[in-house]
């Protein structure tokens, strides 16, 4: 190779390393425009709500009186929700995930049941509400409930739940499968010891992006009846006279963090904005802290996996 085709592949090389120097720098910017944002909005609410938060504010039901008021029967409902939408959405998105990656034949059928559930995961969560008001509400009679609230939120993020399952899947290498097809293991022993296992983390990762969006949606929550005010708690099973039964909380009536600020802000009064500004502080908290478990759990997935 002479001289000048030396010199000609090293401006090329010269030239690819200074594109892919700007790429990285752009990226870093476009990363650091979002997470400032963030980071400045959250600040400013911290500002405002941090100084409001005591033990009042967590243990007082909404009030007129904004000194008064606290967010005991918000952050209730949010949780119980979030449990409902956890069991029903977590397992049957990964059951429906697992089917159709390793179980599902690959014909035409089956690619109509990807595409639809690809479209799914993009449309507007209103939609879901309007579904839920008429399926879960009045055709099934579970009403204006936890119940309700919880399924709907579970629609809303099981084609997120169940993409992420498939796109964690793929990821495993095939030699994995037959390596376990070749010691004689079944489907389901391929999939429960090998594939489950080694694609958690991406699994977890899909259940931590649809809790995080559900945790924060209003539209649906709305549409199917949940309450801007309310001063008291789902029942406690085997408390109260006649006592509970177990499953009595699932049809009490409701509300989320996310209706309980809405309320607050759309009142004049400046108190009521610091307390919407405390109580989104809180929700951003919850957000994390279910977010860490999950990582907790993807961690521990991750050490007990037996290469």
């Amino acid at each position: 190779m002479n001289p000048q085709d030396l010199q000609v592949i090293r401006a090329l090389i010269a030239k690819a390393k200074r594109w892919d120097a700007f790429f990285g720098v752009l990226g870093i910017l476009a990363l650091m425009v979002g997470v400032l944002t963030f980071c400045a909005l959250f600040l400013d609410m911290a500002i405002q709500g941090v100084p409001r938060l005591d033990a009042d504010f967590f243990t007082n039901f909404p009030s007129r009186r904004a000194a008064g008021a606290g967010i005991l029967s918000a952050w209730v409902g949010t949780t119980l929700v979030m449990l409902v939408t956890a069991l029903a959405a977590v397992p049957l998105g990964i059951a429906a995930g697992v089917y159709l990656e390793e179980y599902a034949p690959k014909n035409w059928m089956t690619d109509i049941i990807e595409i639809n559930i690809t479209n799914l995961a993009g449309v507007p969560s209103i939609v879901y509400g309007l579904l839920a008001l008429g399926l879960f509400v009045y055709q099934f009679g579970f009403g204006q409930s936890i119940l309700s609230a919880g399924l709907t939120l579970a629609l809303l993020i099981l084609p997120v739940v169940i993409v992420a399952t498939r796109e964690a899947i793929r990821a495993i290498p095939q030699a994995i499968r037959e390596g376990a097809y070749a010691c004689g293991a079944t489907t389901w022993q391929m999939v429960a010891d090998h594939i489950l296992p080694y694609s958690s983390a991406g699994i977890l990762t899909g259940v931590i992006i649809g809790m995080a969006r559900a945790i924060g949606e209003t539209a649906p929550i709305i549409t199917i009846g949940a309450l801007t005010f309310i001063a008291f708690l789902p029942p406690v099973p085997f408390t109260g006279d006649p006592a509970a039964g177990l499953s009595d909380w699932l049809f009490a009536p409701f509300t989320v963090m996310p209706i309980q600020m809405f309320n607050w802000t759309s009142r004049p009064e400046a108190a009521f904005q610091v307390n919407a500004a405390a109580a989104g502080f809180v929700l951003v908290l919850m957000t994390l802290a279910m977010n860490g478990l999950a990582i907790w759990l993807r961690y521990r997935l991750r050490k007990n996996i037996k290469w």
